[in-house]
């Protein structure tokens, strides 16, 4: 029995360690690619699932030449991406596709929408720390709503009927809008892709999340799989997306990654 034990927390550190942040929501990667902050949803979701406007991804279809990044560490940075590219085809997505097959999209989109309310405080103290006071009021008004109306956050209810949609604001974003550079680009080993900006911004962020201060730490790393999976369930076939088109996946996902970011902080 204890054998058993032992061989469960294993299996459950294993997931959950994909979904530890560096996070919050938010683009690091979980096992391969996924842009911090940017989760839709899958396909079939309705446009109104959709949390973030057209212009914020434009540079996804910009043909001018990308703006580069520092890369000194690219032959240890490839290596790690090799390794979480295996990992996300041979255990998350897996994983994921079996989620989704007992579990129904709208149940998905609601657990969702609970990690993202638990979320406010990395977004709100982070759009007063830029000083967006606005979208720190809009933070604090939707966790207000969507935890009444929204039954603790099941339902966006702020967005849906109101109209008042989620900040995509954190640490990271925080320390460039304060004027810090991006630094080297850093694939970290089950995490993906970060600079050490962001390196540093998430560490920031860890703090702020509640999920964060779940005890016993086996119930932590529960959440924080059961948040991981259920979101890369609603975004299936994305990587695999960038993957075909790409002559060097490694260098889409880094300049992909890249341009997000500061297209984020310049807006």
């Amino acid at each position: 029995m204890k054998i058993l034990n032992r061989l469960l927390i294993v299996l459950v550190l294993c997931i959950s360690i994909i979904a530890v942040p560096c996070e919050a929501e938010n683009l690091s990667t979980a096992g391969a690619f996924e842009i911090k902050g940017n989760d839709p949803g899958p396909q079939q979701a309705s446009d109104e699932e959709i949390e973030y406007e057209d212009e914020d991804i434009e540079y996804l279809e910009e043909e001018d030449e990308l703006d580069g990044i520092a890369d000194p560490l690219e032959p240890v940075n490839r290596a790690f991406f090799y390794f979480n590219d295996k990992l996300y085809f041979w255990l998350l997505k897996p994983a994921a596709k079996g989620y989704s097959v007992v579990v129904p999209e709208q149940i998905r989109i609601s657990v969702r929408n609970v990690f993202r309310n638990l979320g406010t405080p990395v977004r709100a103290v982070n759009s007063l720390l830029q000083l967006k006071f606005k979208s720190a009021g809009n933070e604090l008004l939707r966790f207000g709503i969507n935890s009444t109306f929204g039954m603790l956050g099941l339902y966006d209810v702020a967005k849906d009927e109101m109209g008042i949609r989620m900040q995509d604001e954190d640490f990271g974003q925080t320390l460039g809008v304060w004027g810090a550079g991006p630094g080297i680009y850093i694939t970290w080993p089950l995490l993906g892709p970060s600079t050490l900006r962001d390196t540093i911004g998430d560490a920031g962020d860890y703090f702020l999340d509640p999920v964060n201060y779940v005890n016993p730490l086996i119930d932590r790393y529960a959440v924080k799989s059961s948040d991981r999976i259920n979101r890369t369930s609603l975004s299936l076939g994305d990587y695999e997306e960038i993957k075909k088109d790409a002559l060097d996946p490694y260098d889409a996902v880094k300049d992909i990654y890249y341009q997000y970011r500061k297209s984020r902080i310049e807006k």
